[in-house]
Protein backbone atom coordinates (compact mmCIF):
# COMPACT_ATOMS: atom_id res chain seq x y z
CA UNK A 1 0.00 0.00 0.00
CA UNK A 2 2.56 2.35 0.67
CA UNK A 3 6.51 2.51 0.99
CA UNK A 4 7.59 3.58 4.60
CA UNK A 5 11.27 4.38 3.60
CA UNK A 6 11.46 8.05 5.36
CA UNK A 7 8.76 7.66 7.71
CA UNK A 8 8.67 10.14 10.47
CA UNK A 9 7.39 8.38 13.59
CA UNK A 10 5.46 10.55 16.62
CA UNK A 11 4.38 8.96 19.53
CA UNK A 12 1.40 10.59 21.29
CA UNK A 13 1.27 13.31 23.97
CA UNK A 14 -1.01 11.62 25.77
CA UNK A 15 1.72 8.51 26.01
CA UNK A 16 3.26 7.91 29.49
CA UNK A 17 6.79 6.05 30.23
CA UNK A 18 4.97 2.44 30.55
CA UNK A 19 6.10 1.96 27.26
CA UNK A 20 2.51 0.90 25.67
CA UNK A 21 2.79 3.66 23.23
CA UNK A 22 1.66 3.45 19.53
CA UNK A 23 3.59 5.84 16.74
CA UNK A 24 1.99 7.43 13.90
CA UNK A 25 3.98 8.39 10.72
CA UNK A 26 1.37 11.04 8.72
CA UNK A 27 4.47 12.24 6.34
CA UNK A 28 4.13 9.37 3.64
CA UNK A 29 1.97 10.34 0.96
CA UNK A 30 -1.35 8.52 0.92
CA UNK A 31 -1.10 6.60 4.33
CA UNK A 32 -1.03 6.97 7.64
CA UNK A 33 1.10 4.31 9.44
CA UNK A 34 0.88 3.00 12.87
CA UNK A 35 3.53 0.64 14.69
CA UNK A 36 3.88 -0.54 18.32
CA UNK A 37 7.11 1.69 19.87
CA UNK A 38 8.14 -0.89 21.72
CA UNK A 39 8.68 -3.05 18.60
CA UNK A 40 9.61 -0.47 15.94
CA UNK A 41 11.15 -3.01 13.51
CA UNK A 42 7.81 -4.89 13.37
CA UNK A 43 5.03 -4.80 11.17
CA UNK A 44 3.23 -1.37 10.45
CA UNK A 45 -0.86 -0.90 10.66
CA UNK A 46 -1.23 1.13 6.91
CA UNK A 47 -4.37 2.81 6.52
CA UNK A 48 -5.68 5.41 3.96
CA UNK A 49 -5.91 9.16 5.75
CA UNK A 50 -9.71 8.79 5.20
CA UNK A 51 -10.14 5.36 7.72
CA UNK A 52 -7.62 6.68 10.10
CA UNK A 53 -9.68 10.39 10.20
CA UNK A 54 -12.64 7.85 10.74
CA UNK A 55 -11.10 5.88 13.76
CA UNK A 56 -9.89 9.54 15.39
CA UNK A 57 -13.35 10.27 15.52
CA UNK A 58 -14.53 7.15 17.07
CA UNK A 59 -12.45 7.18 19.57
CA UNK A 60 -13.14 11.00 20.62
CA UNK A 61 -16.78 10.51 20.89
CA UNK A 62 -16.55 7.70 22.72
CA UNK A 63 -17.83 5.25 20.22
CA UNK A 64 -15.03 3.37 20.48
CA UNK A 65 -12.86 2.77 23.78
CA UNK A 66 -9.04 2.78 23.67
Amino acid sequence: MGDLWGAQWRKSTYSTDNGNCVEVASNVPGIIAVRDSKSAASVALVLPPAEWSTFLGALKTGEMIA
